[in-house]
């Protein structure tokens, strides 16, 4: 069992930037893929970014490469996400999840999940 808590999130205005961290406690986190996903109202959850077990492979949906940086530190069983350059689409609810056995899969992959952290992104 692993148990995730994101914190983070919240208001800012276009431009600006913000990190998400995500706690991982339970079994071995080094074992896992870690991924960010993000489901704004009426969309459907998607995978932001991604990254494998060691840190050493890294993935990122068109929209948000260049603006965002996923990051591990498997000594602190944590995982960040590093938003800069932020845009009103980026509004949404973001989650993040493990995965034991692809960095990116299928949404059904992924073991655990987070309960999510808001960030709202103002004109």
């Amino acid at each position: 069992q692993v148990q995730l808590v994101e914190s983070g999130g919240g208001l800012v205005q276009a431009g600006g930037s913000l990190r998400l961290s995500c706690a991982a406690s339970g079994r071995t986190f080094g074992g896992y893929a870690m991924g960010w996903f993000r489901q704004a109202p009426g969309k459907e959850r998607a995978l932001v970014a991604a990254i494998a077990r060691s840190g050493g492979g890294t993935y990122y949906t068109e929209s948000v490469k260049g603006r965002f940086t996923i990051s591990r530190d498997n000594a602190k069983n944590t995982v960040a996400l590093e938003m800069n350059n932020l845009k009103v689409e980026d509004t949404a609810v973001y989650y993040c999840a493990a995965n034991d056995r692809y960095m990116v899969g299928p949404i059904t992959t992924y073991n655990y999940w987070g309960q999510g952290t808001q960030v709202t992104i103002s004109s």
